[in-house]
């Protein structure tokens, strides 16, 4: 009999230490001494958990628990509108943000992400998928301009080798994200070959049916190795950034920091403005300038 096993059976209720691995609305799966404690409810009205967070709680039952307390995160991706946040993944240090040929990738969604990311203090990592695809070259091009800023590309054919992103993944906790049908469920288990089993079974103590898809799911690959599943979304929110984070998020900015004549430059119409000089003398591009402004012009 497990550790978990006796203390839910002694009805001590001895705190437990744990982590997120499943999580939908106010609901989430915790695991604990190698144990799925199901079910699980957070103490209060406080719900603002992410899979992958670290938690303590309180066994109440054979396959229910109460989560007491979230312990201090070493980082958290989210995204957020003018009306709420949406926290992706906590306790992780790089994301795969998806791209493809079908359907269509938003330049915008990835540099959205990218900079939420970084601001986060987590490697932003651009997977091209479905190489195989005619199109591809296109979304190369697009690309492009990032490869050139310094963020790293990974091409894979999830259907036929996933391995240039299993590389990736060692070593590493990560999370997934992309707009919905960039093939990020090919992905996912052509890496993790259990994670179809998991997600139903996790679906099931849930009882979310038709709503799983709306939940994320962390796989543990191997030890040191985890990866977590974010649902598919089209719009990726950054009102939880000022306009100096948004700037900062594009790197390329960053060694001309202090180098135009106004300190609080906006890098639109002011004279003297170092960045728009480097995108007049090529060394950024001017696609990358146009988000940027735009992104700013929200805040």
């Amino acid at each position: 009999m497990s550790r978990l096993s006796r203390r839910r059976d002694s009805g001590l209720g001895d705190t437990l230490a744990g982590r997120v691995v499943g999580a939908h609305g106010r609901r989430f799966v915790v695991l604990s001494d190698d144990e799925v404690v199901r079910d699980c409810v957070v103490r209060g009205k406080r719900t603002e958990l992410a899979c992958g967070d670290r938690v303590t709680l309180h066994a109440t039952g054979p396959h229910d628990g109460v989560i007491e307390s979230i312990l201090d995160r070493d980082t958290l991706f989210l995204r957020a509108s003018p009306w709420r946040q949406k926290l992706n993944a906590a306790n992780i240090d790089q994301v795969l943000v998806l791209a493809a040929a079908e359907p269509s990738t938003s330049d915008e969604f990835l540099t959205r992400a990218i900079v939420a990311a970084l601001h986060a203090g987590i490697e932003p990592i651009v997977v091209l998928n479905k190489i195989d695809l005619d199109g591809t070259d296109t979304v190369r091009t697009m690309l492009a301009p990032l490869r050139d800023a310094g963020h790293r590309i990974v091409e894979v054919c999830a259907k036929r080798d996933p391995s240039p992103v299993r590389d990736v993944l060692l070593g590493h906790t990560t999370a997934i994200i992309g707009q919905s049908g960039m093939g990020k469920s090919t992905l996912l288990n052509a890496l993790v070959p259990t994670a179809n089993a998991l997600t139903q079974e996790i679906s099931t103590f849930l009882d979310t049916g038709r709503h799983t898809t709306t939940a994320s799911r962390l796989y543990q690959v191997e030890s040191g190795t985890a990866v977590i599943d974010c649902p598919g979304v089209q719009e990726f929110g950054l009102a939880h950034l000022q306009a100096e984070d948004i700037m900062s998020g594009f790197v390329e900015t960053r060694p001309l920091v202090g180098q135009c004549r106004f300190n609080d430059c906006r890098h639109a119409a002011e004279p003297d403005c170092a960045v728009k000089g480097a995108v007049a003398a090529g060394a950024m591009n001017a696609r990358r300038h146009a988000l940027m402004l735009r992104l700013v012009a929200e805040r």
